[in-house]
């Protein structure tokens, strides 16, 4: 059976979906091929590039580096997370290690078939999650593949097929399962964002997101009041500086209770409705395709909010959110030891 490999690329974004490959860093060091595609020749290479960390992490990155060099093969499965929309991406291995000389960054590649993109991190089990914030940057998925390898196999790329497949895959004790590796930092971190998302995206209707999403603006200082419902015309929530309302800049905001992709047809109704002088917000689960995307680049006045960043804003003003919400989103404070220990 094929591998499946998970990884962590939070430097590059988009172009890795849109161009088919993955990579990883470590520009100071040139063609592993050139090394010696050894565990040992990696660690003694990693010590002359980085002579200021400490022994302990060489021998890590090393294993990684194996890792992409030589144990990954084409055919292989990767599963990469997406920080910036919450979201997975799954594809095939198709070609061996490269080495682009000419990149500004991250120049050891593998090419990449991507199956799956855009998939929302709430379609998977808490556990297969946590296995996948693994603190390392390429890591084998061995507890959970099985659900990763459902998602890629069903049998049409709507969001409720690939939710049925990966369901049907999950071990019945999923959510209880204890994962692999110590709790660091961002593991903790991702856990709990993918937490606040998913009690955004289960437990609230979308007449409850609109309310959440009104609260959370006065959290942030603001005036805002929801709109009548089917009657809005694409504005959910009214939002001002101005106590009264009466002076401008009026904000109109668009809710979207949805971690699916929103196309550039939504994001004109709402543009359709501001006037001049105002101010449009359009808030959603997911994310934006790269149609909407171009027309917030161009249209003045517009801000477009992915999940991420209302994950952002929740952690943000947390303590400023009514009782309400925070009895539906619990959280606490802790500290935790920071991914950059040394090992």
């Amino acid at each position: 059976m094929t591998a499946v490999w998970g990884i962590h690329n939070d430097t590059l974004g988009s172009e890795l979906f849109e161009e088919g490959f993955v990579s990883i860093g470590w520009d100071a060091l040139p063609d592993l091929r050139s090394i010696g595609l050894d565990r040992d020749r990696l660690k003694i290479a990693l010590a002359d590039a980085y002579p200021e960390r400490k022994p302990g992490a060489f021998a890590v990155w090393a294993g990684i580096l194996h890792r992409f060099g030589v144990e990954m093969a084409p055919g292989d499965l990767v599963v990469a997370p997406y920080k910036k929309e919450s979201t997975i991406n799954i594809g095939v291995v198709t070609g061996p290690y490269e080495f682009h000389a000419g990149a500004t960054t991250h120049r050891h590649r593998r090419k990449v078939e991507w199956k799956r993109t855009g998939l929302s991190r709430t379609m998977f089990s808490q556990a297969a999650l946590y296995e996948l914030g693994a603190f390392l940057t390429v890591f084998g998925i061995r507890k959970h593949d099985d659900e990763f390898r459902a998602a890629l196999q069903a049998k049409t790329d709507t969001e409720a097929a690939v939710a049925r497949a990966v369901v049907r895959a999950a071990p019945g004790d999923a959510e209880f399962e204890a994962a692999v590796d110590e709790p660091r930092a961002g593991r903790i971190h991702r856990h709990t964002r993918d937490f606040v998302l998913e009690r955004l995206r289960r437990d609230l209707s979308h007449e409850e997101f609109e309310q959440f999403t009104a609260d959370l603006l006065r959290a942030l200082g603001y005036v805002a009041r929801v709109t009548a419902y089917s009657q809005d015309g694409g504005v959910d929530v009214i939002a001002h500086r101005d106590p009264l309302g009466v002076e401008p800049p009026l904000i109109k905001v668009q809710c979207k209770h949805q971690t699916t992709t929103v196309g550039a047809p939504e994001v004109q109704q709402l543009v359709g409705t501001q006037a001049h002088g105002e101010l449009s917000l359009f808030v959603t689960l997911g994310g934006y395709s790269r149609e909407a995307l171009s027309i917030e680049r161009v249209r003045q006045g517009l801000r477009l909010i992915t999940g991420e960043e209302l994950i952002d804003l929740v952690l943000q003003q947390y303590d400023h959110l009514s009782q309400t919400w925070r009895q539906r989103i619990p959280l606490t404070p802790v500290l935790v030891v920071d991914d950059a220990a040394d090992l």
